[in-house]
C-alpha cells in the first residue's frame, strides 16, 4: 500500500482535482490530474459501485492499483494530485505487468499534456 502521506485525507482535495485538474482516459481507467503547492504527488484510486458491486471486489481493485503506483512510484512526476478512476472489473483479474502498462501510459499522456499547458 501507498504510504499515507502520498494519499488524499479529506474530500476538499479530491474535489479540487475534479474541478480544476485535466482527465486522461483509456477503455478501463482514466487519471484525472493536477499541480499542487505541498512539494510531493498525492495520489487516489476511484472504484464506484457500478464498477464493482461488492465492496471486497472494490478493494481488491484498489489494492492491487494501488501497489502498481507503489512499485513505480519513481516515474510518477512530483508536485501533482492524480486520482485514478477505475471503469472495468476486468483491472481485479488483469495479469500486474498489464496493469503496470496501462498505468505507465496515462502518466505519460498526462506528462504530455501537463507540458502542452505549461510549455
Amino acid at each position: 500500500m501507498l504510504s499515507k502521506k502520498y494519499r488524499f485525507h479529506s474530500r476538499g482535495g479530491v474535489k479540487y482535482v475534479y474541478q480544476h485538474g485535466k482527465t486522461v482516459r483509456k477503455a478501463q481507467m482514466s487519471l484525472v490530474f493536477a499541480e499542487n503547492t505541498r512539494g510531493f504527488t498525492r495520489i487516489a484510486v476511484v472504484v464506484s459501485k457500478k464498477t464493482a458491486k461488492l465492496a471486497v471486489d472494490r478493494n481488491r481493485i484498489r489494492r492491487r492499483v494501488y501497489e502498481a503506483i507503489r512499485i513505480n512510484y519513481d516515474l510518477i512526476p512530483e508536485k501533482m494530485d492524480y486520482i485514478f478512476v477505475v471503469y472495468s472489473k476486468k483491472i481485479m483479474k488483469m495479469p500486474f505487468d498489464e496493469l503496470e502498462k496501462l498505468l505507465g501510459e496515462l502518466v505519460e499522456e498526462s506528462k504530455m499534456c501537463y507540458n502542452k499547458k505549461n510549455g
